[in-house]
């Protein structure tokens, strides 16, 4: 695998904001409270994780459907069919409790870290991402366990 680029390392660790943003704020009483009535019930706690971790996996749909289409015939529709599983996931999955919402994004973004792998081994992917992937998947869930904890 080679070097991740500097944009990408970057990026995908400021992505990382929401998540580490709300595990904040549920780990301290005081953090919360500050950014309840600073930045809005919204965007604190496991809120904020929830609804940014939706939004990004079906972000990463479309990543998905990116790789499928660098290929064709049986491969790419294999490839733009399980692309659109995360957004769907992410779209089913996270209406109940809090709890059940974060377990669900946890295995939502697993899920598509195993896609990941196999557009990975099939070569549709830089042949960093997957360096990248495992990293901010292992910080997203840590993340969201806190949140489901």
């Amino acid at each position: 695998m080679s070097q991740i680029p500097r944009s990408a390392l970057i990026l995908g660790f400021a992505g990382l904001i929401p998540f580490l943003w709300g595990a904040a704020t549920l780990l301290s009483p005081t953090l919360a409270d500050w950014g309840y009535m600073t930045l809005g019930g919204r965007f604190v706690g496991p809120y904020v994780q929830l609804f940014y971790g939706t939004i990004i996996l079906s972000f990463m749909s479309g990543v998905l459907w990116g790789f499928a289409a660098k290929t064709s015939g049986t491969v790419a529709a294999t490839g733009y069919a399980l692309s659109v599983i995360p957004a769907l996931w992410a779209f089913f999955m996270t209406g109940g409790g809090p709890v059940t919402a974060a377990l669900n994004l946890i295995i939502g973004f697993l899920g598509v870290l195993a896609i990941d792998w196999l557009f990975w081994r099939q070569g549709l992917t830089p042949p960093w991402w997957m360096r990248l992937r495992i990293t901010l998947t292992a910080i997203v869930c840590l993340s969201l366990a806190i949140g489901a904890l």
